[in-house]
């Protein structure tokens, strides 16, 4: 899920202080009585790095703020790849955002070190929130040791973006649910054009999300074993599915790792440079800016099986956070039916309520965007352990070596297996 912003950008919504009332108040209650007596107002740290749903997200804090007028929410939105960075020091610090964006990969290094809350208490005592309507692939996602440590905002899978107008200049027809990884290559010849620069198709080699999970899992291959005790990367199977992205690049069907990493697929794509492009759903709205009637959508090409890696966002409060009660409120807000609704017509992706994600469906009239609803039917769970970024370093480093270089791509998987798995074996003691 991913890096959207170039920039950080604060958006700051202020509601004016009014007078407080008579009637009995609870201890939060209480407080926030106090503060408008002295005519301060409360301040909430918000911190994520997409400001693609800003619109979503000022809905909500209004909805908020309704019910807290008193409180200044502040929204940070900071690049991806600076946010863990900041996020982290600052957490350990004692400090940081009290809201604040979660993903997969980095959920159990926040929630086994007591740096995010767990939910559950908040949740037992909110009659009027509910997590019933929620994906519970999302919620399992979220939960450690049975316990929810952060609410899902929004659910993602990956499709096959494609540009009609290179289909219809090479007489190709447009992919469909049929499409498997012989036509995905047969196809992507056709789509090819040296001489213009233009490629078929995007081999993700730099991408794990959007590229090589994906086809691992279609290969019938995984990452990590379901207990997540042991590596997949030496299967028979993940090797095979690095052997046919490289046949892809070899061919000349797919710009090669090191193009890749010079230019991002995602902006050659855009620029009528590749013909079809893996991608996230998040990317929906945004590519449809871009393209316009051009662009297209289908689910990706089957190998030995159909799959998608499955993910999403969710709204983790501050483990130190000394505004608590209003932190849940807020991640409440965000998250539940009207937080739900608000994500869903912005058009970003999915919400984490299945009830309500035919909304995002109808959100861009042009796009089967119901392709990335159905993948839950065939999804693969993003791959995550409580050392998972350990491992997914050593993942990244041999896999792009090994094509960089021209290596032995086996002998590189061999590696990432043999050293996930000796990271895996000090998890699990």
């Amino acid at each position: 899920m991913r890096r959207l912003s170039s920039c950080i950008l604060s958006l700051v919504l202020l509601v004016s202080a009014v007078g407080c009332g008579s009637k009995p108040a609870d201890s939060k209650q209480t407080q926030e009585v106090v503060n408008k007596s002295e005519n301060k107002k409360q301040v909430l740290e918000v911190a994520l790095w997409s400001e693609s749903v800003k619109d979503a997200l000022t809905a909500s804090i209004n909805k908020f703020n309704e019910e807290h007028p008193n409180v200044e929410v502040k929204v940070t939105i900071s690049p991806y790849g600076e946010y863990w960075t900041k996020l982290k020091t600052s957490l350990g610090g004692g400090s940081g955002p009290d809201v604040f964006w979660m993903n997969g990969p980095n959920f159990y290094q926040y929630s086994t070190t007591n740096l995010i809350k767990d939910l559950d208490p908040f949740i037992q005592a909110d009659k009027s929130y509910s997590t019933e309507n929620y994906y519970q692939t999302l919620l399992d996602l979220y939960s450690y040791d049975g316990k929810l440590y952060a609410a899902p905002y929004f659910f993602d899978s990956v499709g096959m973006f494609y540009n009609k107008e290179l289909f219809d200049k090479a007489g190709v027809a447009y992919p469909d649910e049929t499409w498997t990884w012989n036509d995905l290559e047969e196809k992507g010849k056709l789509l090819s054009n040296s001489d213009e620069g233009v490629y078929g198709y995007a081999a993700h080699t730099v991408i794990s999300q959007e590229g090589y999970y994906n086809i691992i899992h279609q290969a019938g291959g995984y990452i990590i074993s379901d207990d997540k005790t042991k590596s997949g990367y030496n299967l028979p199977e993940t090797k095979e599915a690095f052997h046919f992205l490289q046949k892809l690049i070899d061919e000349g069907v797919s710009p090669s790792t090191k193009t890749q990493i010079e230019t991002k697929p995602r902006d050659m794509f855009i620029s009528g440079k590749i013909a079809m492009l893996p991608a996230v759903s998040t990317n929906s709205g945004m590519l449809h800016e871009a393209l316009g009637d051009k662009l297209g959508v289908a689910p990706l090409p089957k190998g030995k099986q159909a799959a998608s890696i499955i993910h999403g966002i969710a709204w983790a409060m501050n483990g130190k956070t000394k505004n608590e009660d209003l932190a849940w409120d807020l991640i409440k807000a965000l998250t539940n039916e009207d937080g739900n609704r608000a994500i869903a017509e912005s058009g970003y992706t999915m919400p984490a309520n299945k009830e309500l994600s035919p909304i995002w469906v109808k959100s861009i009239p042009s796009l089967d965007l119901e392709i990335f609803l159905d993948a839950q039917n065939y999804g693969a769970v993003y791959p995550i352990s409580k050392d998972g970024s350990a491992w997914q370093a050593v993942e990244t480093k041999e896999i792009q070596s090994a094509l960089l270089e021209n290596r032995s791509i086996d002998d590189a998987l061999d590696k990432v297996a043999e050293e996930m798995n000796k990271i895996l074996e000090e998890e699990n003691k």
